[in-house]
This record gives structure tokens, C-alpha cells and sequence, in this order.
């Protein structure tokens, strides 16, 4: 009797324990991360002798925390995809065949050399992009609103998956072909706006809520998206320029009901390497 029931118990208690084990140790998550490039006259090395190079020591941080998440999943489990997107175009040679290569997709057919090769092509790939732009000088300029707008949901936005967008941008935003205001609310911000809506002293806040100011918001229900902006690089004409630049990309996002959002001020890829990898693999909370 005590055998047989032993012979009950045993199976009971073993699935029992792996079923804890499968909730103490939750499966990682399909990982959709796309960038979008601001390419306009901020990476003219004339005018920001370092900015583009320290934008590859950006991607490449937040490649390698990809590489690295795609190296800790059973390879049967592998469905996890990173792009880059411009608004507008680049004008410069091939640069469909260049986003062609930009876009990486794994999966249980992937082969292991295919993961590794990314560790090796993707910030050539992005710098062969950067180099272009500087070498024709065609800042064609980026349009974020619009991509937000018109693509966001389509392009950055994938089921079952972790969806992040990295922006790489100085903070502005400024595209002509997107230049709106609607009651105090704008498509774009610059230094001049700033200094015309009045934004330089410690109470903007008020000063923004009095006058409605913030963008427009461009789309909405964007629940499932995280988002990254990273090089807000604002101008020294204020010492709150800083502080009003993230107030407006802070208030966007929530008007947006963007799931989470990170602004991070431009420093040294060295410097960030470390927080950009652990919003990747998912330790930072805030």
C-alpha cells in the first residue's frame, strides 16, 4: 500500500517542482528593436567633430545587448529581429541594399555563425551610412514626428515580442515638411522656438502648462512599445534647455501611452554602454 502510493505521490511531487522551477525561471522574451537615424546637419563633423562616432559607439552597445540576449535563448526558442529606419530616405548610394543589411532576423533555422556575423558587419554597415551622409553633405534632416505618425505602428510594433525603438537624435525636433501647430502644440522644437515660447527660467513648467505648449501628439495606443532616446545634446543658451527638451519628449510619450521611455542626455558610449545593456536585457526598472 505504501509502495503504490509513493508510486502516486513521486510523479506528483516531481511535476510539482519543475512547475516552480518554470515560474522561478520565466522565459526570456522575443526581443523587436529598430532604430531611427537622425541624420541631419548634427552629425556634420564641422559642426559636432565626434557626435557620429559616438552614435556607432551607441548602436554598437545596444547591438551587442542584442547579440548577447540571442546567445542565452535555447536556439529553438529564437525569435527575436533588429532593423534601423530613416525618415526621410538618405541620398546616398545603395542604401536600400545597406537597410537590406541592417535588418537581422533569427530564428530555430538560424546557424550560430549568422549570430556571430552581426557581432562583426553591424556598426561597419551603420558607419558605411554615416560616412555617406558626411562625405555628400545631403543632411536631409529627420522627420520623427511623422515617422511616428505615419510608421511607427506598422514598422516598429511586432506580436509576442519585447518592442523597443532607439531614437538617435540631439533632443530637436525640426523637419520642414512637418512644421504644425494646433492650439499651443507643435510638430517640432528648437532652439529659437524655446527662446520665442519664453522656456528659459526655472518656472517652464508653468509656462508650458499655461500655454498648452508640447507636441502634438502624433498617433496613439502605443501600449506595446518601449522607446530610447538617446544624445539629447541641448543648446547652451539656457540652463534649462535640458530640462524643457525632456519635459516635451516626456509628455509626448505619455500623450502617446507609450509603455516606457528612457531619455538619456549625450556622454561617452563608454559611459552608457553599461545602462543601454541592461535596459536590453530587461534589469532596468525605471
Amino acid at each position: 500500500m505504501k509502495s503504490t502510493l509513493l508510486n502516486i505521490l513521486l510523479p506528483l511531487l516531481i511535476t510539482a517542482a519543475f512547475a516552480r522551477e518554470g515560474k522561478a525561471q520565466p522565459a526570456q522574451q522575443n526581443l523587436n528593436i529598430s532604430f531611427l537615424l537622425d541624420l541631419s546637419d548634427r552629425i556634420d563633423p564641422k559642426k559636432n567633430p565626434d557626435l557620429y562616432q559616438r552614435d556607432l559607439g551607441y548602436i554598437k552597445s545596444i547591438e551587442t545587448a542584442f547579440v548577447n540576449h540571442v546567445k542565452g535563448k535555447k536556439m529553438m526558442l529564437l525569435n527575436d529581429q533588429m532593423q534601423v529606419f530613416f525618415d526621410p530616405i538618405p541620398k546616398i548610394p545603395n542604401i536600400n541594399l545597406l537597410s537590406q543589411q541592417l535588418k537581422v532576423s533569427f530564428n530555430p533555422k538560424t546557424s550560430k555563425k549568422d549570430i556571430l556575423s552581426v557581432d562583426n558587419s553591424y556598426t561597419q554597415i551603420s558607419a558605411k551610412i554615416y560616412q555617406h551622409t558626411i562625405k555628400y553633405g545631403h543632411y536631409v534632416g529627420s522627420d520623427i514626428w511623422k515617422f511616428f505618425k505615419n510608421n511607427v505602428q506598422d514598422y516598429c510594433i511586432k506580436d509576442q515580442h519585447r518592442n523597443i525603438l532607439i531614437i538617435l537624435t540631439d533632443g530637436y525636433m525640426y523637419h520642414q515638411d512637418s512644421k504644425f501647430l494646433d492650439n499651443g502644440k507643435s510638430s517640432y522644437i528648437t532652439p529659437a522656438f524655446i527662446q520665442a515660447k519664453k522656456l528659459t527660467s526655472a518656472d517652464y513648467r508653468a509656462i508650458i502648462k499655461k500655454n498648452n505648449l508640447g507636441f502634438i501628439p502624433a498617433t496613439g495606443n502605443l501600449q506595446n512599445l518601449e522607446v530610447i532616446v538617446l544624445g539629447i545634446n541641448p543648446s547652451k543658451q539656457s540652463p534649462y534647455e535640458e530640462d524643457i527638451i525632456k519635459q516635451y519628449w516626456t509628455d509626448w510619450f505619455k500623450a502617446m501611452k507609450v509603455k516606457k521611455y528612457y531619455l538619456k542626455t549625450a556622454d561617452l558610449p563608454a559611459n552608457l554602454a553599461p545602462v543601454l545593456q541592461e535596459i536590453i536585457s530587461g534589469g532596468n526598472k525605471s
